[in-house]
């Protein structure tokens, strides 16, 4: 199965809520499981040879939450992004982190931090982990085409030259992920990688995503092995 583990893996990280919910607690708690599962996913990947992980965390929508989750998020994002920082893995492992979406949204506090992450690890080149925040695949795609825009508006690139390639190059990232999981039992991606996925694998998972444990994660690691993937061929 070994030659057969995917390079690139996204996750729709759904479910958090619904989770808090189911335990009674305040609606937003379930964001602390579900950081602490994400810990135990970065081991999980490291060990099946995975290169390269992007994770839906939080959408541009989600700056609609209410106001004391919201302000409860972003004091999260702070606590784990300064954990991070001191994570030994982040070495060990040679983890490049990038965060991608419109982070100029995000309250002053928590975009320095996701800048410090970026910039300690921007050498590492082994093991890529790429937060997806205040993300939007569609808003991806229009920030693509306006650069590219800007780019053959000032000459720099002429219009028959633009390409598939051109376009990825333009994109927050470039790198397709061969799989996508989303938990919590919904059966769509959401606005997630949509020029990028298109011809990822695609896994529904029940689990919401504090529930999401190893043995999940490697049976769709199994199924993914056994399918047969022709790229339209």
């Amino acid at each position: 199965m070994k030659n057969k583990v995917p390079k690139h893996i996204g996750i729709i990280l759904d479910g958090n809520r619904r989770f808090s919910k189911r335990l009674m607690m305040k609606p937003w708690k379930g964001h602390e499981w579900g950081a602490e599962k994400v810990k135990q996913l970065f081991e999980w990947c490291h060990e099946y040879g995975v290169k390269e992980l992007t994770l839906y965390c939080f959408s541009y929508e989600n700056f609609d939450r209410p106001k004391e989750e919201f302000d409860f998020l972003m004091q999260l994002f702070a606590k784990s992004f300064d954990d991070m920082k001191t994570d030994e893995r982040i070495e060990k492992y040679k983890m490049r982190i990038n965060f991608i979406g419109r982070l100029d949204m995000f309250p002053l506090v928590v975009r320095e931090k996701m800048y410090a992450l970026m910039e300690q690890t921007k050498k590492n080149d082994q093991y890529i982990i790429n937060f997806a925040m205040a993300y939007s695949g569609r808003l991806e795609v229009i920030d693509a085409a306006k650069k590219i825009a800007e780019a053959v508006q000032k000459g720099t690139l002429n219009i028959d030259d633009i390409n598939d390639e051109v376009f990825k190059g333009n994109l927050y990232i470039a790198d397709e992920p061969d799989m996508i999981i989303r938990t919590g039992g919904e059966k769509r991606i959401s606005n997630f990688l949509n020029y990028q996925g298109a011809y990822a694998e695609l896994f529904f998972v029940e689990k919401l995503w504090p529930e999401f444990e190893k043995e999940d994660f490697v049976a769709c690691i199994k199924e993914y092995a056994q399918r047969d993937r022709r790229f339209g061929k």
